[in-house]
């Protein structure tokens, strides 16, 4: 397998710059870049750098050796710590450009190297991307439970426990004349049962963890004229968008990003919801009913009038929905039901009170918890997989169908677990087999 090398710090003018080398070759390019010979494996040492054909020196760094398969990647690895400028960055990659059996990586391709070499499983792998990526300390959190293997090894150790059900059903199929139990199959139903119910109580997560992942959706909503544009204007903490006593401003979603109790939220201002006096409004306001129906939370706004009245009501307000009442700062409100906020976009009455509660919705629904949740759509399409099938099988045992039939719906089952943590391996189930039942002995 070639030796591949990359910048695999961020990009641009910064400090110190991390260079990663991975491969068979990786001894050579630090005796080559150094002209000394390899550290040992974990030590850092300050070396100068110099191009391996010209001679010219490059920079001072750090460098440091991992030996396989005690590395991230599971071969031999060198990390190269020089300055961050663009020049020194640019003249080490173009040195090692030019060592014979080198190429730059491709994208992912050392952690891609470390699924390969049994490093990392997909979810784990998923889990650093993640973490790569997370911008609020409840996405950190998941992450990294992720990446540390937590989701993992539930399916794991679900696919071990498949791994056993099926060697059993394959050993009454191909080892019928053995010493084996006369009543084998049926045994398997209640392990199927007991497994089927694990998974579905994972599955009914609320899709916890796909949203704070990716973040949740709350729309503001309501007629025209009752201050959303203010509202979101104060939560985000800038004026994101215009505001304007003339109706019908706002014709299209305006969306801004908050992280309330470090859950990250995508805040949507919709078009005020009343008859449209033209196309370009009345798009606004489809736009803004279809983002109000998908939105995970909603806060319905009406405002105060000075008569201490509601202009608007909370005819589109659903179970769950925050209702608010804006402008509290006009007067008294007259008839304040309960569950309602009163507030002031303008003075800023209440938010804090809006934001707390808002915060505490989130957490409550889509924070991170100890117990590891589905993150991607992929793991989920792989575990209803893996239901569908268990489910057949336990019909298939319930009718006394042919144990051939239910040992196949349970290794597509087992097949449907294994792809999402990337591990499906025959052997496996041969190992089980003969080491249960001794075949052979």
């Amino acid at each position: 397998m070639e030796t591949i090398y990359a910048l695999s710090s961020a990009g641009g003018r910064a400090g110190v710059a991390v260079i990663r080398v991975s491969g068979a070759k990786t001894r050579f390019v630090i005796e080559v870049l150094t002209g000394r010979a390899v550290p040992g494996p974990r030590q850092a040492v300050l070396r100068r750098l110099q191009d391996p054909k010209s001679n010219v020196a490059l920079d001072r760094a750090l460098v440091l050796y991992f030996d396989g398969p005690q590395s991230f990647t599971g071969e031999d690895v060198a990390e190269f710590h020089v300055h961050g400028g663009r020049a020194v960055v640019g003249s080490v990659l173009k040195a090692l450009s030019g060592i014979e059996g080198l190429r730059t990586a491709e994208a992912g391709e050392f952690t891609r190297r470390a699924f390969e070499n049994d490093k990392l499983d997909l979810t784990e792998a998923e889990g650093l991307a993640d973490l790569i990526d997370a911008d609020t300390e409840a996405q950190r959190r998941q992450a990294l439970r992720q990446m540390e293997g937590a989701l993992g090894q539930i399916y794991e150790g679900w696919r071990a426990r498949l791994l056993r059900i099926l060697a059993y059903a394959e050993a009454d199929i191909d080892f019928a004349d053995e010493d084996l139990p006369d009543d084998l199959m049926a045994r398997l139903g209640p392990q199927i049962e007991g497994l089927a119910g694990e998974i579905q109580t994972h599955l009914e997560d609320g899709h916890r963890g796909e949203r704070l992942r990716d973040g949740v959706e709350v729309a503001i909503v309501g007629p025209p004229n009752v201050g959303k544009s203010s509202l979101l204007n104060r939560l985000a903490g800038r004026d994101a968008a215009i505001v304007s006593d003339e109706a019908g401003t706002t014709r299209d979603v305006l969306e801004v990003r908050l992280d309330l109790g470090g859950v990250p939220v995508t805040l949507s201002d919709t078009a005020g919801l009343r008859e449209a006096t033209g196309n370009i409004e009345k798009e606004g306001i489809r736009r803004g009913l279809a983002k109000a129906s998908s939105a995970d939370l909603r806060l319905v706004m009406v405002a105060m009038g000075p008569d201490g009245q509601m202009t608007g009501d909370f005819a589109l307000a659903q179970e769950g929905d925050f209702r608010i009442v804006n402008k509290a700062d006009q007067g008294e409100l007259s008839d304040l039901q309960s569950g309602t906020m009163a507030i002031s976009a303008l003075t800023g009455q209440g938010i804090d009170g809006l934001v707390a509660a808002l915060e505490a919705r989130v957490s409550a629904l889509y924070g991170a918890g100890e117990y590891p949740v589905i993150t991607r759509a992929r793991h989920r399409e792989g575990l209803e997989a893996c239901q569908v099938s268990l489910a057949r099988a336990l019909d298939g045992l319930e009718a006394g169908r042919d144990s051939a039939l239910v040992a196949e719906d349970l290794r597509l089952a087992m097949r449907a677990l294994g792809r999402i943590t990337g591990r499906v391996d025959v052997e496996d189930l041969l190992d089980v087999v003969f080491r249960d039942f001794c075949i052979g002995k």
